[in-house]
């Protein structure tokens, strides 16, 4: 057992990533402050004491030292190589490190004792066969790298532990090794460590030259294969000169095809078929029609990028910037894909990018009405997430083959569009934009709808088989974006295997920021205008959004702001107005004209469609996002008229249910509500929803029908700033209906003030934005006498009915 002796005061000299042992000459450079202080303070304090500058050799990791260190002497202080000034110094023996101290110099002082690593004489018999074995492994270690003259004085060291330390030169051993080493005190245990990290060594060499020699071997049998090749080729020439035949030789192409294959980074199952294909090649004729269809699908093949991935960005935060930098709100969608980034980055901190032969791909279905940003969220996506952009236009595709490709028999066979994406792409892991998902049609030759089943299912599609390529191409790890505008439109199976993210459209707000952020910038670069030519103050952007245009989306919007600073930019050019300009509300109409949706509300009474009673005003969702809806209704005369309902406007047998359904309420509840209804007995009563040009269909209309005709009935006008919706059942009953977030938004762009909803649809209103419904006065209801009570303005006292009669 090692053990300590008398107390050492010397200064620190930090090795920062080196570790030396005892028995070791080393240069160090005196260039480092720390290093020259250290030796400084040495060569001050051998002025008072006998002998050679002493030193404190100590491995400084990451900041931190090691316990132990090695007293060094001072050999000699000159020149290094390279001209720099360095000290020579020799390992003497081991330190434990105490307590620092005060000393001389700017070098640190610590106060250490000698470590004792004396082995008794003579070497027991198990530790002298233990020098002996290490002596023969360095000696083999030695000889394979050449170093003959080292191996004499390796086998004259005699001392256990001098033995040991000589490990210090050894090149292969980490730092971390080395410090092991050091830490290690008794002699004999250092040397048993030594050992085992030699052994370990030599191991790994003869492995490496294991694989090395049969790398070696496997080249020498191509360069065989080569050279027969070659001398084949050769004959081959001869026999075609021989016989006067022209033309380059099929086996030529079928060599370089091999080659190319063999030289691919491809799948095993895939290299296995692509390499059956070149042996076919091989074998058919200059004149078969086969080969060309072989040589087609291997270059296709060998276009794949089987194995290329893009890395993913997971700084989160980043992507979130980027999303939020390049559209504004549709939180919906970036919280789903900052979800979906922050998941795919704690699989592959876990190792679990892999499970199951299936990555962590995504399929999103972005459902929304046009203009909305749907497409180019797509690109955002891509570029948030490092990844490459494809887009597929889906819309009015009709052949299955589009889809899952042709089979390779047929004259111009083509892979599919899903292969061709990932192609183009150049990487496995893209985002892939299935654009109009919802406009895919189908016909006798086939349903492109059903071959996406499997490409858009995460359980199947890393097995995916193109017709064309009829090899398995993994599909787990993309990201498929569909977007579609009418959610019904796609098929249910083809729905379920996609996560729906619906987008309702924007606020007034949010297309007010668009433009002046996204919209006004694009518009003024296509224009041929600086930012500070031309501006446009937000009270212009606000009338653009609320009077000029009317959508769910913005592209209307960018096109009144596109027409407005073309205007400005002619006006400019023609010498009628001076840059530069700033655009105001008051300025709009002299520019592009009036404005074309003015609010109900601001309409004049007497023009007002609500302003005759029989006219109420509805909400309703369409394929370009949520509308008004007007109904109207009128009684015909009892001597022209026949009984019965009319219906007009392409109403939809739901609708025309809830027609029937409105009426017979009214009928059966007349006298409570107290309205005049033995006048439907025998007058006939007719229904009109303007805009007859546009099908209509949907229960939501439901209240609105009877309001209409309470209102018809009872002779009291519609209330203006009121919009309903709701199903209306025979007990008066309101019931749910879908869409209200569309409606709410519609409700806000037209002008509406004051909303009625069904009582079970109260929760939707969390999905509606909170400056929409600071504006809007939502009532919530559950019956038809409520909805009467507040739609209904009240009766003027005096007055009678005046019921509109049909002509």
């Amino acid at each position: 057992m090692a053990s300590t002796s008398t107390p050492l005061t010397l200064p620190v000299l930090p090795l920062d990533g080196e570790v030396v042992l005892p028995g070791m000459v080393v240069p160090l450079d005196l260039s480092d402050s720390e290093v020259r202080a250290a030796v400084e303070a040495a060569q001050a304090a051998a002025r008072t004491t006998p002998g050679k500058p002493r030193v404190l050799l100590v491995p400084r990791i990451d900041g931190t030292y090691a316990n132990t260190g090695v007293l060094g002497t001072v050999e000699q202080v000159g020149r290094l190589a390279d001209g720099d000034p360095g000290a020579l110094i020799r390992g003497r023996s081991r330190v434990r490190i105490g307590a620092g101290t005060t000393g001389p110099g700017a070098a640190l002082w610590v106060e250490g004792t000698r470590v004792d690593e004396t082995v008794p004489e003579p070497l027991p018999g198990h530790l002298a066969e233990l020098v002996k074995e290490y002596k023969a492994l360095a000696t083999a270690w030695l000889r394979k790298r050449g170093a003959w003259q080292v191996v004499d004085r390796v086998q004259a060291i005699d001392g256990v532990s001098a033995l040991a330390d000589n490990s210090g030169y050894s090149p292969f051993l980490t730092t971390d090794q080395k410090v092991e080493l050091l830490e290690t005190t008794d002699p004999v245990a250092r040397l048993k460590l030594a050992t085992q990290q030699l052994r370990d060594h030599l191991a790994e060499q003869d492995v490496a030259e294991t694989i090395a020699k049969d790398v070696q071997e496997g080249v020498d049998k191509q360069q065989r294969e080569f050279l027969l090749r070659r001398q084949l080729e050769a004959v081959r020439k001869e026999l075609r000169e021989l016989n006067g035949e022209a033309g380059k030789d099929s086996a030529e192409e079928s060599d370089d095809y091999r080659a190319r294959v063999e030289a691919a980074d491809l799948p095993e199952k895939v290299r296995e078929a692509a390499l059956k294909e070149v042996d076919k090649l091989e074998r058919s004729s200059d004149q078969s029609p086969e080969g060309s269809w072989i040589r087609t699908w291997l270059d296709t093949v060998l276009e794949m990028p089987w194995n290329e991935r893009t890395e993913d960005a997971y700084d989160i935060r980043g992507a979130q910037a980027v999303l939020d930098a390049e559209h504004s709100g549709l939180e919906d969608v970036k919280e789903r894909i900052t979800e979906y980034l922050a998941v795919r980055k704690r699989r592959d901190d876990r190792g679990l990018g892999v499970v199951g032969g299936r990555r962590g791909g995504a399929v999103l279905a972005l459902v929304g009405p046009p203009g909305v940003g749907k497409t180019s969220l797509g690109e955002s996506v891509a570029h948030a997430m490092g990844r490459t952009f494809v887009r597929v236009a889906l819309g009015g595709v009709r052949d299955e083959a589009e889809i899952r490709g042709h089979r390779r028999t047929y004259v111009g066979a083509l892979p599919g569009r899903i292969v061709r994406a990932i192609k183009e792409a150049g990487s496995m892991n893209p985002v892939v934009l299935l654009d109009e998902i919802d406009k895919v049609g189908s016909d006798f030759r086939g349903d492109p709808a059903a071959a996406l089943l499997e490409v858009l299912d995460p359980a199947q599609n890393h097995t995916f088989r193109d017709h064309y390529l009829e090899v398995e191409l993994d599909l787990s790890d993309v990201v498929f974006l569909a977007t579609a505008n009418v959610l019904e439109a796609i098929p249910e199976a083809l729905a379920d295997r996609m996560e729906i993210v619906r987008l309702d459209g924007y606020t007034e707000d949010e297309k007010v920021v668009i433009a002046r952020d996204h919209l006004l910038p694009r518009q003024l670069e296509r224009a041929g205008l600086d930012k500070d030519e031309v501006t446009i103050d937000e009270g212009a952007l606000r009338k653009l959004a609320g009077e000029y245009t009317r959508e769910a989306g913005v592209r209307t919007l960018e096109r009144s702001v596109a027409r407005l600073l073309r205007k400005v930019a002619a006006q400019h050019e023609l010498g009628e107005r001076k840059l530069p300009f700033t655009v105001r509300d008051e300025d709009l109409r002299d520019l592009i004209g009036r404005p074309h949706h003015v609010p109900e509300s601001a309409q004049d009474p007497a023009e007002r469609r609500t302003s005759v009673p029989g006219v109420a005003t509805g909400l309703a969702v369409t394929g370009a996002g949520g509308d008004v809806l007007f109904v109207e209704a009128s009684l015909a005369d009892p001597e022209t008229g026949a009984a019965g309902l009319t219906l007009t406007g392409q109403l939809g047998d739901v609708m025309k249910e809830s027609a029937q359904i409105a009426l017979s309420f009214l009928r059966s509840h007349g006298a409570e509500l107290e309205l005049p209804v033995a006048d439907l007995k025998d007058r006939g009563v007719h229904i009109h929803f303007p805009a007859g040009a546009v099908p209509k269909d949907g229960p939501s209309a439901g209240i609105t029908m009877t309001t209409a005709l309470a209102s018809l009935l009872s002779g009291r006008l519609v209330r203006t700033d009121v919009a309903m919706t709701g199903e209306v059942s025979l007990t008066g009953r309101v019931l749910p209906i879908g869409g209200v977030k569309q409606k709410l938004l519609a409700a806000h762009r037209a002008g509406v003030t004051t909303v009625i909803i069904p009582k079970r649809n109260e929760p939707d209103l969390d999905d509606v934005p909170a400056e929409v419904l600071d504006r809007l006065d939502v009532h919530a209801v559950t019956d038809v006498r409520q909805v009467l009570e507040l739609a209904l303005a009240p009766a003027t006292e005096g007055a009678t009915p005046e019921v509109p009669v049909a002509a």
